[in-house]
C-alpha cells in the first residue's frame, strides 16, 4: 500500500504528487514503488501531462525520462549537454 499527497498550482496546472511506501524509510529503492510510478508516469503521459514540475526533471524521475521522451530527443539533449560542458564538470553524474 502506498500513501499520496498531492498539491499543486492551480494558476499554471502544476500537479505535485508524493508518494510514500509505508514502513520504507527510502520508498524509491522499492522495487514494487518504481513498478507503481512506471504505470503512474505513463497515465500521466496518456493524459498529456508530463513527469516534470516547474523546476524540470529530477533524480526521482530521471530513471523514467524513457517515457516521456524518445531515444533521439534524449540523445540530443546529451548532445547538447557536451557541447556547453565538453568535460561534464556542471552537474555531473546528475541527469546526463
Amino acid at each position: 500500500n502506498f500513501k499520496a499527497v498531492c498539491y499543486g498550482h492551480a494558476g499554471d496546472g502544476n500537479l505535485h504528487i508524493r508518494i510514500h511506501k509505508e514502513g520504507t524509510p527510502n520508498s524509491f529503492g522499492d522495487a514494487g514503488m518504481t513498478q507503481s510510478l512506471r504505470a503512474l508516469f505513463q497515465l500521466v503521459k496518456g493524459l498529456g501531462g508530463t513527469i516534470s514540475g516547474e523546476h524540470g526533471i529530477g533524480l526521482i524521475q530521471k530513471g523514467f525520462m524513457d517515457i516521456m521522451f524518445e531515444h533521439k530527443q534524449l540523445d540530443l539533449m546529451r548532445q547538447i549537454k557536451k557541447v556547453f560542458d565538453p568535460n561534464n564538470i556542471l552537474n555531473a553524474g546528475k541527469i546526463f
